[in-house]
């Protein structure tokens, strides 16, 4: 159990049809909630909108959930989280992700093998970055710096600019249990995807029992105020459904993996092929009820405060709330976590 439950909103992508959602944004800020976090896979990226909602507030902390490190070498992420964390006054939370290897090899061409080794030498040269304690280098297979070969005139480099802080707090997007380890071990938090809160220590237990004190763990959870239960079940069964079936290879997928960890290997399997058949409204169907209600916040406000006990009685620290926009009902569900 968290002492203090924190709420944050999630914006996930950017997308050209969907409305600029600054407004939201500074809602979220009004209300006093702690973040907004962005998203990126293989269109918009996280960083550019989190700088326009960043230039628009004075308080809310803005975080990636999550930057792919196969998008940006070490270097180029650690610039850009500096800067964004000097434009904003500190504010800055830095999410990173290996995400897949449908993702990393056939849109970011490259190998995606050995991701927690890779996530290991990443962040500690992001981390040289900030310090500027010497001139960056690094001896890992990853991302020797300077690089090998060449025109072998590489020599190591501080940057030019002194962060506004030199540590700045890193969460890490994971889903296996080696990868949730790695983050309570080398990170300042963990940013999940779907996850029951009444199943965390079960399930990653083990994998968090190393955590030091002030771990956070902030989880996005689809969240829907609504009369109309059953409409909002299967709202929030299609990104299931999608990340099930679409967002990893038919013999690897590590969304698919961890759905079945949550006791849903049999259905998962079969929304996958669903899905995968170009069958995608049946997949959506295919994803069972419970699945997505113990993922998420779904229906009346009532119903959604006796829900969120179960994230309080949990070990998130922050519930990143996801789906909802207009004020008056991101207030509500702020009311609802203070009281």
């Amino acid at each position: 159990m968290t002492a203090e439950l924190k709420l944050g909103i999630n914006v996930g992508y950017w997308q050209r049809d969907v409305d600029d959602q600054t407004e939201t944004v500074l809602a979220a800020e009004r209300c006093g909630y702690d973040s907004v976090f962005t998203a990126e896979a293989y269109g918009s990226d996280a960083f550019t909108p989190l700088a326009w909602y960043a230039a628009r507030t004075s308080r809310i902390r803005l975080g990636t959930a999550v930057v792919q490190i196969s998008a940006r070498t070490p270097a180029a992420t650690a610039m850009h989280a500096l800067t964004l964390d000097a434009l904003s006054g500190g504010r800055m939370i830095l999410g990173l992700g290996a995400s897949g290897p449908q993702v990393v090899e056939g849109w970011y061409g490259q190998p995606f093998p050995k991701p927690l080794a890779r996530t290991r030498e990443y962040l500690d040269i992001v981390r040289q970055v900030w310090r500027r304690d010497t001139p960056v280098t690094s001896e890992g297979p990853h991302y020797p710096l300077p690089c090998p070969g060449g025109a072998g005139l590489g020599k190591p480099l501080k940057s030019i600019v002194h962060p506004v802080r030199p540590e700045i707090p890193v969460y890490l997007g994971a889903e296996g249990p080696k990868n949730v380890a790695m983050s309570a071990e080398i990170a300042q938090g963990w940013l999940p995807l779907f996850v029951d809160p009444q199943q965390i220590d079960a399930v990653f237990g083990e994998s968090l029992a190393g955590r030091p004190d002030g771990f956070e763990i902030a989880a996005t959870v689809t969240t829907i105020v609504t009369d109309d239960l059953e409409s909002a079940l299967q709202f929030a069964k299609i990104p299931l459904a999608f990340y099930i079936g679409g967002m990893g290879a038919r013999d690897r997928n590590f969304h698919l993996d961890l759905i079945g960890r949550l006791g849903y290997a049999e259905q998962a399997a079969r929304v996958q092929e669903l899905f995968l058949d170009g069958r995608r409204d049946e997949a959506v169907k295919a994803v069972p009820d419970e699945l997505a209600d113990s993922i998420s916040l779904l229906g009346p406000i009532g119903r959604i405060k006796e829900r969120l006990q179960l994230w309080r009685d949990s070990p998130v620290s922050t519930v990143l709330i996801a789906g909802v926009k207009d004020e008056p009902t991101l207030r509500a569900i702020k009311d609802l976590a203070d009281s």
